[in-house]
């Protein structure tokens, strides 16, 4: 595993007033199968080539990569979103052709993406605007299962920057192993990704007892599942609170009706998560999530009438290996930071 360090010469950010408050908007993704059309001779890619089972065309990649910039461009509103963390990607050429070469260019975003052993070759990556946030160092970190014939997965990612008023943020994008198999035979997979990431948190918390941690992801998990609740200890925004303890955003809105990013057999699902550290909901933190409150952005357009289940689900890309131009399976999720 190797370890980046990213030493920036720190230039002033833009003059504020002492008092003054922004907001940093954070949002997470996981895009379904962002594939380019190139063949990747060590990883299994195959069925998202031209002549694989899914045909995957340019035009199909090109329209894939338009809609997401939509999708990320819809969520920031009046503002983009300063952090958005993306799961599914194939490798760092489709996000420099999401951030370059895509209608999504001109919000300027830089990026960093993990190097994983997944078969697939799927990764994370995380796109900031360095007018709001600059990295110091980031890194990856790679999960060793206790079951040595569990296949290989993605990577954490790990990054560590500096908003406007000098305080750290510490940022953790994921995209926790999967239920392929079942839920309860794949769960040891998912809580040794937990607990790995819980060894890191609390590495950080030792370092500085105030420290600011934002974890978002696909954990292929519910809140109250044992990998989150037990491994992770991320707890209810209803426990007490300490600055050296995680706290879901979404755990108290499970008991919302319809409340979730992804719809499984027409239950919407909460796989999809913000996870944050006490500092972050503390009155007397200069940096704090806004309302407490982490939100699924459900747009119209991100929407199709759900026939065999009733209600909405997501509108994705493909349904099969068929291509019905939609934008993903999952809806983005996304919260505010007060930054004083």
């Amino acid at each position: 595993m190797k370890k980046y360090l990213f030493f920036c010469l720190f230039f002033a950010f833009c003059s504020t007033e002492p008092n003054a408050q922004s907001n940093l908007r954070v949002m997470f993704y996981n895009v379904e199968n962002l594939f380019d059309t190139k063949d990747d001779p060590l990883k299994n890619d195959e069925d998202f080539l031209p002549e694989g089972s899914m045909h995957w065309s340019s035009w199909k990649y090109w329209e894939k990569l338009k809609n997401i910039s939509r999708v990320i461009t819809a969520v920031g509103g009046m503002q983009s979103p300063g952090l958005v963390g993306l799961c599914e990607i194939e490798n760092d050429s489709v996000i420099f052709d999401l951030t370059k070469r895509s209608p999504l260019r001109n919000q300027q975003y830089e990026y960093i993406v993990t190097e994983s052993p997944d078969e697939r070759g799927i990764d994370v990556a995380l796109l900031y605007q360095r007018h709001q946030f600059k990295p110091v160092e980031w890194r990856e970190y790679k999960i060793k299962f206790r079951n040595k014939s569990t296949r290989p997965t993605r990577n954490i990612l790990h990054v560590t920057g500096q908003l406007v008023n000098g305080e750290l943020l510490d940022v953790f994008v994921c995209h926790f192993p999967s239920r392929s198999g079942g839920q309860k035979e794949s769960e040891p997979a998912r809580i040794d990704a937990a607990t790995l990431l819980r060894n890191k948190t609390d590495s950080l918390f030792r370092v500085r007892g105030k420290a600011n941690i934002i974890i978002m992801g696909d954990f292929n998990d519910h809140p109250d599942n044992k990998s989150i609740f037990t491994a992770l200890k991320a707890r209810s925004l209803n426990y007490h609170r300490s600055n050296g303890e995680l706290y879901n955003l979404f755990f108290h809105r499970m008991k919302e009706r319809d409340f979730g990013s992804y719809k499984y057999h027409g239950s919407w699902d909460a796989l999809d998560q913000f996870i944050v550290s006490g500092n972050l909901i503390s009155d007397e933190s200069r940096i704090k999530v806004k309302n407490e409150k982490g939100n699924v952005f459900k747009a119209d357009f991100l929407l199709q009438d759900d026939e065999k289940y009733g209600g909405k689900q997501p509108f994705r890309t493909n349904l099969g290996p068929r291509y019905i131009g939609g934008f993903s399976d999952h809806l983005p999720i996304y919260f505010d930071l007060e930054i004083q």
